[in-house]
């Protein structure tokens, strides 16, 4: 069970106590290339260096090979904060990475076609 400050520091009423940007200590670009597809997975080794909760709270997330868009939403902070994060993380050990793997050719005239009568159905 995490202790009382261990969780992100929300208010019903006002949302997020703690601003986006000191989570990062104001840093706006990672030191890793990460996409919004790239997956992210604990190495398993003890990070070394200062980790604060946000920090803990994505390694027990990325137990699991996750995109780095999902570990985003599911620690309720936006993309560059995220891959901030996680790049620490990487630099620390406490992590790896890998590019995202497309099985298809993202400017197939087919798939085009499928996904644009897909929105098609919906409207």
């Amino acid at each position: 069970m995490a202790a009382a400050g261990d969780g992100p520091w929300l208010d019903d009423a006002a949302g997020r106590l703690v601003r986006p940007f000191t989570v990062s200590d104001g840093r706006t670009r990672p030191t890793v290339e990460l996409d919004l597809m790239s997956q992210v997975m604990a190495t398993g080794a003890t990070p070394f260096g200062y980790l604060g909760p946000e920090h803990a709270q994505a390694l027990e997330l990325c137990r699991a090979p996750l995109p780095v868009a999902e570990v985003a939403a599911h620690l309720k902070l936006p993309l560059a904060v995220t891959k901030v994060l996680l790049a620490d993380l990487v630099d620390s050990g406490g992590l790896t990475t890998k590019p995202p793997v497309f099985d298809h050719n993202p400017t197939d005239r087919a798939l085009l076609e499928a996904v644009l009568d897909g929105l098609r159905r919906q409207l």
